[in-house]
């Protein structure tokens, strides 16, 4: 996936680029407003990361552009500005999120990992087997049983179905689903394997989340 990322502090765009290329993003930086509208015009990303303050065209009268051209790109908005009504001016103008400098780059790629779910085209639907995801309606289902999923059930079934038979370590998990706000001493994840074992196992159904001690979770055919 490509993220513009648009700010005229070549640090700070240097680091979030190097932070966005480790989780395997491509990333591209442009220093001005005008040269984040052209490059949305030659090669639309997958999201933008635009900071509020540049040079020439600001972040708000970038993003106001964007969506009067019906452009509906996820855009991460940066600010130094903290007050309730900057925020709120920047999401008027067509922000989806909002995060106030000084930031840790893990809280940035995690909200980052959000607005991209969120974005997850309606009626794609993820399989293995018999276990399915409708990411439009976010209900999953095996053979015939239908089951609602909380927000942590479903970000945890999704990353299970996009790494199929694949070993996720614990770390992978709680940084990629809880992001940057978990406790890592705490049995979270275990509460909601066991939350997910209840629903994709009912009806005496065979086990697909399956635990690799030592290391994580792994969801395969028993």
């Amino acid at each position: 996936m490509k993220v513009l990322v648009v700010d005229d502090d070549p640090a700070v765009c240097g680091s979030i680029a190097r932070a966005l290329r480790l989780e395997s993003y491509e990333a591209e930086t442009v220093g001005t407003g005008s040269a984040a509208l052209e490059a949305l015009a030659l090669e639309p990303p997958d999201a933008m990361i635009l900071d509020l303050q540049l040079p020439d065209i600001d972040g708000l009268e970038v993003c106001r552009r964007l969506r009067k051209a019906g452009d509906d790109t996820p855009v991460l908005m940066l600010t130094a500005r903290d007050a309730v009504h900057d925020r709120v001016e920047g999401l008027d103008a067509g922000a989806d999120d909002y995060l106030v400098k000084p930031f840790a780059l893990t809280e940035l790629l995690a909200r980052l990992r959000a607005l991209l779910r969120r974005r997850s085209q309606d009626g794609e639907v993820l399989r293995f087997g018999d276990l399915s995801l409708d990411l439009g309606t976010r209900e999953g289902s095996r053979g015939e049983h239908r089951f609602s999923l909380t927000r942590i059930e479903f970000d945890l079934l999704e990353l299970f179905l996009r790494h199929p038979r694949q070993v996720l370590t614990r770390e992978v998990i709680l940084d990629r689903v809880w992001g940057y706000n978990f406790d890592s001493t705490t049995n979270s994840l275990a509460v909601y394997v066991g939350y997910l074992r209840r629903k994709t196992e009912e009806g005496d159904a065979s086990r697909l989340i399956h635990t690799v001690r030592g290391v994580g979770y792994a969801l395969r055919e028993s």
